[in-house]
């Protein structure tokens, strides 16, 4: 009989974590490379304790996975190339996962497609300001953005950091995010665009379907993301993270992994993004995309004053049943992503009202 093949993954946090269901689900050997045993996914599966950024570690890591892939983009790509070269199988491989890592190169590579006006700078040129200044590699959740508000200000943050992508501060209406998963042999699908919501550079709220799209403009952002995965040869799911101003998309970043704008796939799909991405990396058939309701809307939950995240469920499982939670068992502090909860159904007010009612009661700013 043939054997169900290994999968290691870069990383043991709540993406490793929320993995570890449709892996079990497909018989599917689930190990990771965790910073430590406290680790989100390593508190409750098989792990190896070591550092990404050591070429012996990963290697021994991957010694009889059949596929390696990422849980972030932090591992450097040099240890991937050499890793590739020796015949082991990193999915996304190093040729595209360096667009999620070097967002100058991930300008080039797309800059036929709609972008803001970028440039990749070492002094501070004559521009539009205000302007958005990045770290070409390393930034996440906020991290590593900066705006710039003048050719002034822009010069002191080049004495910080001396390279710098420098891009047009669009003036957008909202932010959304696709997720696209392609597999080896070409085959891929879309999930329904996402609307993010954003709060000093961190994503609180996901509604999906988007609720300001109509048809047309939702098949446009599909189709870009699909267009994207095609052209850096993508294999696993990708995040796809977009400005919409009008009827116009401008493409803002990559992320070629589970994401969190979409855990709701989770409760809200007939296939997860965890699911699918697993799926992809083995080459096996794409899952269906579909969402099971009209509306899915999912939160972040984030530290605050509550320590004892478990004491909540009490009120908030009497008080709506369909709530699904998911806690990443990390310590709380303040601002912190620790976990999040979905639901799913057809009235979007309540759905909104119900989660932003569960992460005021979980963090401890409401106590009924």
């Amino acid at each position: 009989m043939k054997r169900f093949p290994r999968v290691g993954v870069i990383g043991s946090g709540q993406l490793a974590q929320m993995t570890l269901a449709p892996a079990a689900a497909l018989g599917i050997d689930y190990i990771s490379l965790a910073n430590s045993s406290d680790d989100s996914a390593a508190q409750s599966s098989p792990h190896v304790v070591g550092d990404y950024r050591d070429l012996e570690t990963v290697r021994n890591f991957a010694k009889g996975c059949d596929v390696v892939t990422f849980e972030h983009e932090l591992i450097p790509l040099s240890i991937v190339k050499v890793l590739e070269s020796e015949g082991v199988k990193f999915l996304p491989s190093s040729s595209s996962f360096q667009y999620s890592q070097d967002k100058a190169l991930m300008r080039e590579k797309l800059a036929h497609l709609p972008n803001p006006k970028w440039e990749v700078v070492t002094s501070a040129p004559d521009w539009s300001y205000p302007a958005i200044a990045k770290a070409i590699s390393g930034g996440y959740d906020g991290r590593g953005v900066w705006r710039v508000n003048s050719k002034e200000d822009l010069a002191e943050l080049l004495k910080e950091v001396p390279k710098l992508l420098l891009e047009e501060l669009i003036d957008f209406d909202f932010e959304i995010a696709v997720m696209v998963a392609r597999s080896p042999h070409g085959q891929a699908s879309t999930w329904a665009p996402t609307r993010t919501v954003q709060r000093d550079g961190i994503c609180i709220e996901t509604v999906t379907p988007v609720p300001e799209f109509d048809e047309k403009q939702s098949e446009a952002a599909q189709s870009l993301a699909l267009q994207i995965a095609e052209e850096i040869k993508l294999v696993g799911v990708m995040a796809v993270e977009m400005f919409v101003k009008g009827d116009q998309l401008f493409i803002n970043e990559l992320a070629l992994r589970p994401h969190n704008s979409g855990h709701w796939t989770i409760e809200g799909a007939v296939t997860s993004q965890f699911e699918q991405h697993l799926r992809a990396i083995l080459d096996l058939p794409l899952g269906d995309t579909s969402m099971v309701s009209k509306w899915a809307v999912m939160g972040n939950m984030l530290g605050g004053t509550k320590s004892d995240m478990y004491r909540p469920y009490l009120h908030l499982m009497a008080r709506t049943p369909a709530l699904k939670f998911h806690q990443y068992r990390k310590e709380v502090r303040p601002g912190r992503k620790i976990g999040h909860v979905t639901i799913t159904g057809d009235n979007l007010v309540e759905l909104r009202q119900e989660v932003d009612h569960a992460l005021a009661y979980m963090s401890g700013e409401i106590d009924e």
